[in-house]
């Protein structure tokens, strides 16, 4: 009896220190089908089992990701479009957001992200959206940024942009409301996968146009990536960042470790994880974006830059330039 009490203290003990040990923190992600938050809830396991517990937290998008890790208790990572912090702050006149964007550190950078245009089979390219009554996502969404700097270096006009999230805005599609919805997330999305058939007529929308293909890297959403999508579509793509704020307090030391028990386990995320795991490349050099030292210590070495080299640039920056100019 004496020994089985031991034991029990032993793992009472035990459970209590590793309870103690655990650290919490949370990460601020996207709607609950898209690819965020999926990558959310695959760096929750993985953490799980490296004494971390980590809480995946939905939002609305790249703005409140950005505010929420300045601001909010408990959630000093976020994932966010790397136009988004070159758009809040090249464009805006919100001191606080500027403010907000000079402390907002990358963490990794970690894939493109396709920019999907769907709609209906009528429409050929995104040129023809002119005229068009076009879903561009929340006000305030990553979706919403990128697709306002899309009708802008384009000069394409549709006659109606549609302020709706994703799951409305593929609702109208579906009953006719609009013509075309844009929606800027990793392939495979969760949300076209399972809520789009073939029987709904509906298409990926080709963007070519050659003033977005300036300022985006050109990519493509390969054939069959879902089922009612028999060809290869080209668009562009924008990069996604792993963010923090720059603190100077143990969050400092935590998101660092945190970082350096994803680069060391990226293997397993890219075997167990998303799809998109297999295009994240934590040494990529993205201009524009300085790496938070409580990381580089931990991270594995960076590249260095190619300036010459389109893929190693942040196109937008150049983009938002031309427009201020």
């Amino acid at each position: 009896m004496k020994k089985a009490s031991v034991i029990l203290a032993c793992v009472l003990g035990m459970a209590f220190w590793n309870s103690a040990a655990a650290v919490e923190m949370g990460i601020i992600t996207g709607k609950e089908k898209g690819t965020y938050y999926q990558f959310g809830l695959n760096l929750q396991q993985l953490m799980q089992q490296h004494g971390f517990e980590v809480n995946v937290i939905p939002s609305d998008g790249s703005i409140e990701n950005i505010y929420a890790v300045y601001k909010r208790p408990g959630v000093p990572l976020g994932i966010v479009q790397s136009d988004v912090l070159a758009f809040v702050a090249k464009l805006q006149t919100n001191q606080l957001l500027k403010n907000v964007a000079k402390k907002i550190k990358m963490v990794y950078p970690l894939y493109n992200e396709e920019i999907h245009l769907v709609g209906r089979q009528g429409i050929a390219s995104f040129d023809d959206l002119a005229n068009k009554r076009v879903a561009i996502g929340e006000e305030g969404s990553g979706t919403y940024l990128t697709s306002k700097l899309l009708f802008e270096v384009s000069k394409v006009s549709p006659k109606e942009m549609v302020l709706v999230g994703t799951d409305q805005a593929l609702a109208k599609l579906k009953a006719g409301a609009i013509d075309a919805m844009v929606y800027v997330a990793g392939l495979p999305v969760k949300l076209f996968s399972e809520n789009i058939s073939e029987t709904d007529n509906l298409k990926i929308i080709p963007i070519t146009n050659k003033d977005v293909q300036q300022f985006y890297p050109v990519a493509e959403i390969p054939a069959g990536t879902y089922a009612w999508q028999q060809e290869a579509v080209p668009t562009v793509a924008v990069k996604a960042v792993l963010i923090s704020f720059d603190f100077r307090t143990a969050n400092c030391e935590n998101v660092g470790r945190f970082a350096g028990i994803l680069a060391e386990n990226l293997g397993w995320l890219q075997q167990n994880g998303h799809p998109k795991w297999k295009a994240v490349d934590l040494s990529y050099s993205l201009k524009g974006w300085e790496q938070y030292d409580c990381v580089a210590k931990y991270a594995p070495p960076r590249q260095k830059p190619k300036p010459k080299d389109p893929s190693q640039l942040n196109p937008v920056l150049d983009a938002i330039r031309e427009i201020l100019e």
